[in-house]
Parts: C-alpha cells; structure tokens; sequence
C-alpha cells in the first residue's frame, strides 16, 4: 500500500511542476513579446510606406515597402558626421575608461594595500554625491573643455559601479597562488598586473567595453550641454536636431499653407517624418546590435563572474 501512496504522491508532484513549469513558460513567452515586438514594429515601420505607417496600417508586415525614410536620412550630411564623431567618442571614450577602471579595480582589489579603507570610502562617496551640474560646468569652462570634443572621452572617466564590479572579478577569480608565484619568479606588482592579471581579464574587460562603449553611443547628455558647435555633437544630438527641424518647418508649412496642394505636400511630409523616426532609431542602434554578437561569449561569463557575490 505505502508504495501506491509514494507513486501517487510523486505523480502530484510532478503534476504540480508540470503547471509550474507552463505558468513560467507561458510569462517568459509574454515576455518576450513585450521586448521583441517593438523592436520588430520599428524595423518594418521603417520599411513601409509612410502614409501606411501614419494611418495605423502597419502590424505584422510592412506595407508598401521602400525606402523613402532611409533615403530622407542618408541625405543629410549631419549624419554622416555624427556617425564620425560617434565613432571617435566611443573607441577613444571606452579606451580612456578601461585605461582607469582596470588599473584602479586591480589596485582597489588588494585588501593589503596601504589606505585601502580610505580609498574605498573615497570612492563610494562619489556614488550618491556629486559637485552639481552648475560647479561641473564651471570646472569644464576653465579647463576649456567647452566646445572642446575631448570633454565626450574623458567626461565621466570612471565609473565606480563597473570598478567594483571589475574589482569582484579580481577578487573571486584569480587565485592568489598566482599573484604569489610571480612574487617568487621576481615580478614587480606592474609585472604580474601585466603579465598575469591582464591577461586573466579578458571576460571583464569585454563586459566593461560593452558598458562604457553603449554608454558613449548612446550619450547626449554631456554633448547637449558642453558642445554648442554642430561639428562636434555626436549622432544622438544629430538625429534629434533632424526631427526638430523637420516638424518644425511642417508647422510653419502647414500654418502659412492656403494653396490644398501645398497642405497635401506638407501632409505627405508629416506621414514622411513618422517613418523617418523608426529610420532614425535603426540607424542609431545597428552598430550595437552588430557589436555585441561578437563578445556575448566573454560577457554572460564576465557577468557572472564579476557579480558581487552575498
């Protein structure tokens, strides 16, 4: 009898899994949905017709497809710059950031070190409390930062978030041993950061690139207050000075229009400037969603590895 009381308990059990196990599945699939559907809605939309995308035609697939939208964009010149100065903010922003966070996590993950509690206290302060943005921009005007392109690499140079995080990957993920049998070979501590940590490091640095350099490509903040000039702003300021000028000027078409073939044009316009938006949004995250199959495999490991562990 006990052994048909013990099956049937585990046949509950596994009946009670089995809709766990859907309920989970179901919420993940809902999930996804959520995330990937708008993705999906902004790469067909800006595929589709404009007057298409404007009346609400577009769900699944695109409708009139073209390339109005990508051509309107690909037109300006700005574009093309922004895409430079992006590029040179990124690479050379990201570089600067690795040049300090590295060292400083490595240095920050010797509880040996003289003035480690200090320093650590030191740079935890930073994390809730800053100078203010009015004392900030006064620093960055008499270094002569202002309009300078500089200010988009070496604004925001560190991170104490992503320092911790690197200096948990030290901690957790190379032995000591190491670190102690370059001291017998007669390694300096450059020499086993160099010839030893650095190496080892190949999965938090990939995560720390991803970070640093998606923060960059993404930045506007620090150009929209720092650079006046239009040569220097990156893409981000670039695309959205396009779509203000755009609406901008069919406001003023529509406002000054009494010809209806005018207004017809200035409505085109408007259905045009819709498509553009999406236009503008894949332009703008493609070389990120290139980018990142490239290191995935260093990041998930680097992730979890650098995690700070309770």
């Amino acid at each position: 009898m006990l052994p048909l009381q013990q099956k049937a308990t585990v046949a509950k059990k596994k009946n009670r899994m089995g809709i766990f196990d859907f309920f989970v599945i179901a919420v993940l699939v809902l999930l996804t949905f959520a995330i990937a559907y708008p993705i999906y809605y902004t790469i067909i939309a800006s595929f589709s017709d404009h007057q298409a995308v404007a009346t609400g035609q577009v769900n699944l697939v695109p409708v009139g497809f073209q390339l109005t939208a990508y051509q309107a964009v690909f037109e300006n010149d700005q574009i093309w710059q922004g895409y430079l100065n992006t590029i040179i903010y990124t690479v050379g922003g990201t570089a600067f950031n690795l040049f300090l966070t590295i060292p400083a996590a490595y240095a920050m993950s010797k509880k040996q070190m003289l003035g480690h509690g200090a320093l650590t206290w030191y740079f935890l302060i930073t994390m809730y409390f800053s100078g203010g943005m009015i004392p900030t921009y006064l620093l960055y005007k008499d270094l002569n930062l202002i309009n300078n392109p500089l200010i988009m690499i070496i604004s925001g140079g560190l991170s104490i978030y992503n320092m911790i995080v690197t200096r948990t990957y030290y901690q957790n993920s190379i032995p000591d041993s190491l670190y102690e049998a370059g001291r017998i070979d007669g390694s300096s501590e450059i020499g086993i950061f160099f010839k030893i940590a650095l190496p080892l490091s190949m999965p938090i640095i990939a995560v720390m690139c991803l970070y640093y350099a998606v923060g960059h490509w993404n930045g506007y903040f620090t150009a929209l207050m720092y650079l006046t000039k239009t040569k220097y702003q990156p893409l981000a300021l670039v695309l959205r000075r396009i779509l203000i000028m755009n609406e901008t000027a069919l406001d003023e078409a529509v406002g000054a229009a009494l010809d209806p073939n005018l207004i017809a044009n200035a409505a085109a316009r408007a259905n045009l400037v819709v498509t553009m938006k999406y236009a503008l949004v894949i332009i703008a995250s493609l070389p990120m969603l290139i980018l990142y199959p490239f290191i995935q495999k260093y990041f998930v490991k680097g992730v979890m590895i650098g995690s700070v562990k309770g």
